[in-house]
């Protein structure tokens, strides 16, 4: 990239601001102090994240591509999405201003602060919400992407975040289960460090085999061979990738269960696993792969109470949380040993400020007491992570209902997955969306019996993308629940979250 000036001569014109790509780049060259302009063929009522540039001052061509933002521009930043051959980047280059792309911006502006990156198929959310609570209690400020209800962990948002204003950048990294995406990812990201929390066949591709999606999150271990790495030691297809020389810190937890479970080893054979969560728990395969003592081992946990014994490099410490759940226990200890190893934040500062964090939206989000029934949310979507949230509820609660309002991105084969996971914990289940009928069909026994119960909304074909069920549906199947005489009512899933205000309006039916 060349010509970079922040004189007043100079202004940096960013194409479709409407877009996130855009709408980044543009937040990132107003953090470095280049004066910017935008423009948009949506309209204002369109451009869905406009709220975004309210405290920039940033003139804005909304509707139309017009004359006179290219006249007052010394520079163009075109979209990712603009091809080259397209006729309106022929126009653009007819203006006889300098071209600029995204990668353009994140090769002159690397993050000046250190940068983390979270991976792994569960847990990365809470993970990474959870280190960025500690490093603002403590002073830091992390950057935001300021998307309301978009993740934001994939293509171009983590690299471009890690360039905003703040002290420190903490990136949530997912894949779109493709080989390199990840690479590509976290090479523009530039981190120091990393974290990878779990590797499940879930987000998965029906048509990719597990052992080739550890592979893609192998790409994300592999950058860190001379970086420090931050794993969970208790899951064996993490650990079988670990170089030997590379700086590793490990976390675990001391709380095996009675259940076997198993994975593909990387030798070839089964591994044994004798089960904490889903596919993380003590192992030993003949090849030499074995569960090592973490440096960081959660022991003498009280998951109903949210609290534990941590033992550290430095010595024992209390750990105190609003949050239930053998699966936050690991997801807190992965941001404990972050925030210690890499920020170098106090250990004492750390833990004080774990007992503030309430936790991430959707993620076993009590919402209210019905009639002595506890309605909780849970964005759960894939079969290990709604296995783990079920066996984890069922620890703290007596008898559960289960609403799933899921569709599965790993198809029927998960939809049948999380079902059986549902039948195996849930005392009473509602198959709220069209897919999760479809999986519950194949169970006529627990039909006939009425440990499954069917509303008549989940006949009507409805699914986009992950979001598998509508608003009705969703109500439906909750307004069932809640007439079961349960402990708890759990709803699940990607649908119940975006309708959670109509959840909650069922409080005072």
């Amino acid at each position: 990239m060349t010509n970079m000036d922040k004189g007043k001569s100079k202004v940096y014109g960013v194409i479709g601001v409407c877009g996130v790509v855009s709408n980044l780049v543009a937040r990132v060259l107003m953090d470095h102090g280049y004066p910017v302009i935008g423009t948009d063929l949506h309209k204002k009522d369109e451009c869905d994240y406009i709220y975004t540039l309210n405290d920039y001052k940033m003139p804005l061509y909304l509707s139309e591509h017009p004359e006179s933002f290219f006249d007052e521009s010394t520079h163009i930043v075109t979209p990712p999405s603009l091809m080259e051959t397209s006729n309106f980047f022929k126009q653009i280059k007819l203006y006889g201003k300098e071209i600029l792309s995204v990668e353009d911006i994140l090769e002159t502006f690397k993050p000046k602060k250190p940068v983390i990156c979270i991976t792994g198929t569960n847990g990365k959310t809470t993970t990474t919400t959870l280190l960025k609570h500690i490093c603002q209690k403590v002073g830091l400020n992390p950057t935001e992407h300021g998307f309301k209800n978009l993740q934001g962990n994939i293509d171009y948002i983590p690299p471009l975040q890690a360039r905003l204003s703040g002290d420190v950048a903490v990136l949530e990294t997912g894949t779109f289960g493709k080989t390199g995406d990840l690479k590509i990812m976290v090479e523009r990201c530039t981190p120091e460090c990393g974290i990878v929390t779990n590797i499940n066949p879930d987000h998965m591709d029906e048509n990719l085999d597990f052992m080739s999606y550890a592979r893609i999150k192998g790409e994300f271990i592999e950058y860190f061979k001379n970086k420090l790495l931050i794993v969970n030691s208790d899951d064996p297809t993490i650990f079988g990738m670990l170089n030997p020389e590379s700086s590793v810190i490990t976390f675990g937890v001391d709380s095996p269960t009675a259940k076997i479970g198993s994975k593909p080893c990387w030798c070839g054979r089964e591994i044994s696993i004798t089960e904490t969560i889903t596919g993380s728990g003590i192992y030993s395969c003949e090849c030499g792969i074995n569960r090592p003592t973490p440096d960081y081992l959660a022991k003498d946990i009280d998951e109903a109470e949210g609290n534990y014994t941590l033992q550290t490099p430095e010595g024992d410490v209390e750990v105190e949380m609003q949050l239930i759940g053998l699966h936050n226990v690991y997801n807190s200890i992965g941001a404990i040993a972050a925030a210690r190893e890499f920020f170098k934040i106090p250990l004492n500062d750390i833990i004080t400020s774990i007992k503030s964090f309430k936790g991430v939206p959707g993620r076993i989000e009590h919402l209210y007491d019905y009639n002595g029934m506890e309605v909780i949310l849970d964005y759960g979507h894939n079969p290990a992570g709604i296995e783990t949230v079920l066996r984890e509820l069922k620890k703290v609660y007596n008898k559960i209902t289960v609403v799933i309002t899921v569709s599965s991105e790993s198809g029927e084969s998960g939809d049948i997955e999380i079902l059986k996971n549902a039948i195996e914990n849930g005392d009473f289940i509602i198959p709220a969306s069209f897919a999760s009928r479809k999986a519950a069909q194949k169970h006529g026994k627990y039909i006939s019996t009425g440990k499954i119960l069917l509303t008549e909304s989940s006949s009507e074909e409805f699914q986009k993308g992950t979001l598998g069920a509508s608003s009705d549906q969703v109500l439906a199947g909750v307004k069932i629940g809640l007439k079961c005489k349960t402990d708890a009512l759990v709803c699940l899933g990607e649908a119940a979250f975006k309708y959670k205000e109509s959840i909650l309006n069922l409080k005072d039916r």
